[in-house]
């Protein structure tokens, strides 16, 4: 049997709530319409290209988020001295190169565990807190801002690489 993306029901956006649960609403629907944009895919489906020289694909959009999620919330707030998933120093672009559509059901749950871990990681931080890296000091509150928005511009690519498969759109 093949394995597809499960369906994905997005979480329901809190429309008037505090700042750190206004965030969190806008981060998990976004990440939940990262996921709904795959549902119903194969493995191949996933990996399938938008076009060449293109490397962009929904599987390695997820792949992507993976690190993404790991790098800001664990690495560089919580200064976690973890490795990467996928981003080698040597091949920065591993998230999107050489998938193996036999593994993406093995990506969809590492995305998921790496958001668990990282919202578990930050809850109790407060969205004032901050870290000083190579770009400067940075606070919780831009990060839960900048992955909202990495996510939105990244959804909109997921739009295209989707209608491309199979000609589905939606929001």
């Amino acid at each position: 049997m093949t394995w597809t993306a499960p369906t994905i029901e997005r979480r329901e956006l809190p429309t008037v709530a505090g700042e750190r649960e206004m965030l969190q609403g806008w981060l998990d629907f976004h990440r939940d319409t990262l996921l709904a944009k795959c549902t119903g895919l194969t493995g191949d489906q996933l990996a399938q290209a938008s076009s060449a020289p293109s490397t962009l694909t929904l599987l390695g959009l997820v792949r992507h988020m993976t690190d993404v999620e790991r790098t800001w919330f664990r690495k560089r707030f919580l200064g976690e001295q973890i490795g990467d998933h996928y981003f080698t120093e040597e091949n920065p672009d591993a998230d999107f190169d050489a998938l193996d559509p036999a593994t993406a059901e093995a990506h969809f749950a590492a995305f998921r565990a790496e958001i668990e871990a990282c919202d578990k990681a930050v809850a109790d931080s407060g969205l004032d807190e901050t870290f000083t890296g190579s770009r400067g000091t940075r606070s919780l509150r831009w990060i839960y801002v900048h992955m909202i928005e990495e996510y939105a511009r990244h959804n909109g690519h997921a739009d295209l690489l989707r209608e491309r498969i199979d000609g589905v759109t939606g929001d």
